[in-house]
């Protein structure tokens, strides 16, 4: 529910404070005084409209999908929406775009404004009616939710074994030039039959060869330095001094210069053209592939594509197998649906009438009739109003019976199923008509904070929480009703700002019966 609502510096509204409670709040006030443009900033606070306040904010008890969002949820949530130079938008203080809030609140949030078909939505209507049938036969061996499921899952795989049985026949029609292609990738890696690591190798190699002649030349300029080895041993045994520093140098550089001019010896059999027509082969292999690893694995890979171009018609048979009896599961499950479906019908539009009667609408008429098959299964339920198209008919009969199904929906809800926003629900209607939302509104407040703009005094007398919107002069008020003040505002909306003591007394009755019905 929305707990706290503030709103600054917005058209004829300067501050606006308001505690709210669960259940069904009522908005009254004279034409003119701003009930419209208040409902436009709650909705505003939380991305659903636009509008040019300072500052609206909505302080909600809704929870956040903090891994979903990446937004911190909090005991109490705070929706924000700012213009300065522009519009911004906040939820708990982290900046998000209108789109981004919007989403969140949408499924706490239902704007009853327009004509929004999304109640008259088969999966809705579809959804309602197996709760019903769930509810009649949970303790059944095999209920519908079980089916449901079966069928779900058997649906989904079917189509999974339909999409890959077109795969396959889209491949067979190039089966033959996909082969030829993938066996010419993997003979032109093979045919280089690159190595891990062997292209360092050969560069390591390429590098010794380049410096071999340089190197074995000084190797064999510096090797006169061994002939005077022992004119040193001479001297420093002459002027008593350890040679052994000596004999120890000399041993080290003959191992060293040895063991180099054994290496370089060695690269005598290396033909350079080799290496150097080896290492351009591993050149275009790692331009094309990446590296010899990815070369290495995209070969692999070739290979596994290739094995399945030639097992294919083993493949389409058993997926053809499997395609068969998935769709014979699918049908029967789906028939079973449509079975226990086409049973409850009947009762559900029993009920759905036996609402629409207490809202003085006309009866509604509702069939099952096949459609393409679905997660629910191949059931369409065609909902019309005494024969007249939804699309037809007048907003008020549409919003009645729009309540109807949200009546019939919310037996199956828990205590919290969001916010529910209506603009002046009852205009144009008579006195019983009233009553008659006003009595539907007071059901579903068991289940929704129903705001709502009222300008008929039955459905304000059904609020649990009454706000008053007025003007002073050019600036508009808004102020929490008790019981007597409640009393004078619905007695104004009777008769008028004359207001007589008949309608002080009928304003009264309404709110004691209402105490009572409550």
């Amino acid at each position: 529910m929305i707990e706290r609502f503030y709103l600054k510096d917005y058209l004829s509204f300067k501050e606006v404070e308001l505690n709210l409670t669960s259940g069904l709040v009522v908005f009254t006030g004279p034409s003119g005084s701003g009930k419209s443009i208040l409902m436009s900033s709650i909705l505003s606070s939380l991305g659903v409209e636009s509008c040019g306040a300072s500052l609206c904010e909505s302080m909600v008890t809704w929870e956040i999908d903090s891994e979903g969002t990446g937004i911190a949820n909090d005991e109490v949530n705070v929706f924000k929406h700012i213009k300065k130079e522009k519009s911004r938008y906040f939820v708990n203080n982290q900046s998000l775009s209108k789109k981004a809030i919007n989403e969140l609140s949408s499924s706490y949030l239902r704007h009853l404004s327009l004509k929004d078909y999304s109640d008259f939505e088969n999966s809705n209507l579809i959804s309602i009616l197996d709760m019903r049938i769930q509810s009649k036969n949970s303790k059944k061996s095999e209920n519908i939710t079980d089916i449901l499921l079966d069928y779900k899952e058997s649906f989904l795989e079917y189509k999974r074994v339909k999409s890959e049985l077109l795969k396959i026949e889209n491949e067979e029609k190039k089966i033959l030039e996909l082969k030829e292609f993938t066996a010419y990738e993997i003979e032109k890696i093979e045919s280089v039959n690159p190595k891990i690591s062997e292209d360092e190798e050969l560069l390591e190699i390429k590098k010794e060869l380049s410096k071999k002649e340089k190197v074995l030349e000084k190797i064999s300029s510096i090797n006169e330095i061994f002939n005077y080895e022992n004119s040193v041993l001479d001297i420093l045994d002459s002027i008593d001094v350890d040679s052994s520093f000596f004999n120890d140098s000399m041993n080290e550089l003959r191992i060293i210069l040895d063991g180099a001019t054994e290496k370089f010896n060695a690269l005598e059999e290396v033909d350079v053209e080799e290496v150097l027509n080896r290492i351009e082969e591993l050149g275009n292999i790692k331009r094309r592939y990446g590296s010899i690893e990815e070369a290495l694995e995209y070969k692999e890979q070739k290979k596994q594509e290739l094995l399945k171009y030639e097992n294919i018609e083993t493949t389409k048979d058993n997926l053809v197998k499997s395609s068969i009896e998935l769709n014979k599961r699918v049908n029967n499950l789906a028939d079973k649906l449509t079975t226990l479906r086409k049973s409850e019908l009947q009762s559900f539009k029993d009920d759905l009438n036996m609402v629409l009667k207490e809202l003085y609408l006309r009866e509604a008429d509702m069939s099952i009739v096949e459609d393409e098959y679905s997660l629910l299964g191949k059931d369409k339920i065609v909902l019309n109003l005494n024969s007249t198209e939804l699309n037809k008919v007048s907003t008020g009969e549409f919003n009645r019976l729009r309540l109807a199904i949200l009546t019939l929906k919310s037996e199956f809800m828990n205590k919290n199923g969001g916010v529910l926003m209506l603009d002046e629900i009852d205009a144009n209607l008579s006195g019983e008509e009233s009553m008659s939302v006003a009595k539907v509104l007071r059901k579903l407040s068991h289940h929704f904070q129903i705001f709502v703009i009222s300008h008929q005094p039955q459905l304000t007398s059904m609020g649990d929480q009454h706000f008053l919107v007025y003007k002073d002069g050019d600036n508009s008020f808004t102020k929490e009703l008790d019981f007597n003040d409640r009393i004078d505002e619905i007695a104004r909306i009777i008769s008028g700002e004359n207001v007589s003591k008949e309608a002080k007394k009928f304003a009264k009755e309404l709110l004691e019966a209402s105490k009572c019905a409550s």
